[in-house]
């Protein structure tokens, strides 16, 4: 079966009081087209640090990450950023938008720095923000929107480039429990209406049985987590396909 992210025998490691914390220790991952991917795991366990190295952000000490058959951990820096800027899109705890533009500006951006032309860039940041409910906001600021509505802005930033995979760390981490909610079953409705695949890392078990598969993240390594969300596809883990647990 295709896969859309694969991940061989991540390591990853830091310097910590004398000696090396290894927070990844030969992490497996296969990410299938359209699957939705739920990683858990208790604060410090690794989670960002392992969505780091998924988006190219980071380079792992020792392992394979590649997007479909390119690989993205030996390229130099520029290569590994035109992989990662036309292949993954990300929505961070914080939106990390920029203060100075409209939601509109802010989704539109990134198109404009893709090589779309301004009026294609504007007309779909338009429709993405109508695809998250933001349509009567588009003209205001981050500071004029709600935590919720930020990250809103951030899901549509996301998929402004149409990317195959999009990378979620702890997106509802810093809103409250109703809002948190809401934006998730946002994004997985936005997830399944899509052609994305999706992984999502947080530490709320409750939303994230919504996922087609869930993994959790503990002392470095991943391991299943749980039964199937509600397609049913926890079958479909590397562990599974390699023969062992799951």
């Amino acid at each position: 079966m295709e896969t859309i992210l694969e991940v061989q025998d991540l390591w990853k490691g830091f310097p910590s009081g004398g000696r090396r914390l290894e927070v990844l220790r030969g992490v497996d991952l296969r990410v299938h087209p359209g699957e939705i991917v739920a990683i858990l795991g208790a604060s410090g366990s690794g989670k960002t640090t392992l969505l780091h190295l998924l988006g190219a952000l980071d380079r792992p000490d020792r392992g394979r990450v590649c997007y479909g058959q390119a690989e993205v951990t030996e390229p130099d820096d520029e290569s590994r950023a035109a992989l990662r800027n036309r292949y993954v899109g990300f929505i961070f705890q914080y939106h990390h938008l920029l203060p100075e533009f409209t939601a509109l500006e802010n989704v539109g951006l990134p198109q404009l720095i893709a090589g779309r032309d301004r009026a294609a860039a504007w007309k779909r940041a338009g429709e993405l923000l109508s695809l998250v409910g933001l349509e009567l906001r588009s003209h205001h600021r981050p500071a004029q929107l709600s935590g919720g509505e930020q990250q809103r802005v951030a899901l549509a930033r996301a998929l402004a480039n149409e990317p195959r995979l999009i990378l979620a760390d702890e997106p509802t981490g810093n809103l409250d429990r109703e809002t948190g909610e809401r934006l998730y079953q946002l994004l997985y409705s936005v997830a399944r209406k899509g052609q994305q695949s999706w992984v999502v890392a947080t530490h709320n078990e409750y939303l994230a049985q919504m996922a087609d598969t869930r993994w959790r993240l503990e002392d470095g390594v991943l391991k299943p987590h749980g039964e199937a969300g509600a397609s049913g596809r926890q079958g479909r883990t590397a562990s599974s396909e390699r023969g062992s647990e799951g």
